[in-house]
């Protein structure tokens, strides 16, 4: 396991006080709900934006997701690696999590292996071939072969989820904060 990741910044998106630690949002990406959704935002190269629906996990702090070669956001990233993973925690207090970052196809293929391990152990049964990987087809993740992304984040937000919110006191909430890695 790497060593966490700590953002240089820690800033409130709001003029009240206070701000979320990161730590807790962390968790949540770490240890999210049942069959929550993840929504990859890509930009297509000629600038017109693009959102699916993703299959990702958190390990060791950056997102891992698959996508299809042929598929129109793996083709958005060939061209251009930034992007955006948004998330909705509904464990309460609930919270949007949004991460932007870089996007890269792993190429090590001991290191798909033991992403492919992963997403295995969450029920997609995934066969590796150097580093690429094959397997039952995703709707959200388009026809195989696949390759697995990395994603590390340069800039992370949280936000007060609305699932629940009434049931809790302001101050209880998780408050605005933004985040930003590696001098972004």
């Amino acid at each position: 396991m790497t060593q966490p990741r700590i953002p240089e910044r820690e800033e409130s998106l709001v003029a009240a006080p206070g701000t979320t630690p990161w730590d807790v949002a962390r968790e949540r990406l770490a240890n999210p709900e049942h069959q929550w959704t993840n929504w990859l935002a890509t930009t297509r190269p000629d600038g017109r934006p693009h959102v699916m629906p993703v299959i990702a996990v958190w390990v060791d702090d950056a997102f891992h997701f698959i996508a299809g070669e042929g598929t129109q956001k793996a083709r958005n990233l060939a061209a251009h690696d930034r992007c955006v993973i948004a998330i909705g925690s509904r464990t309460l207090p609930s919270m949007d999590i949004v991460v932007e970052g870089r996007a890269q196809p792993l190429s090590d293929p001991d290191e798909v292996l033991r992403m492919a391990d992963v997403f295995r152990s969450n029920n997609w049964p995934l066969d590796v071939r150097g580093n690429q990987v094959f397997g039952p087809n995703a709707p959200s993740a388009g026809p195989p072969p696949y390759r697995i992304y990395r994603m590390v984040p340069t800039k992370a937000f949280v936000l007060p989820g609305t699932y629940g919110m009434d049931t809790f006191d302001q101050e209880e909430l998780p408050k605005p904060t933004r985040w930003v890695f590696d001098g972004n």
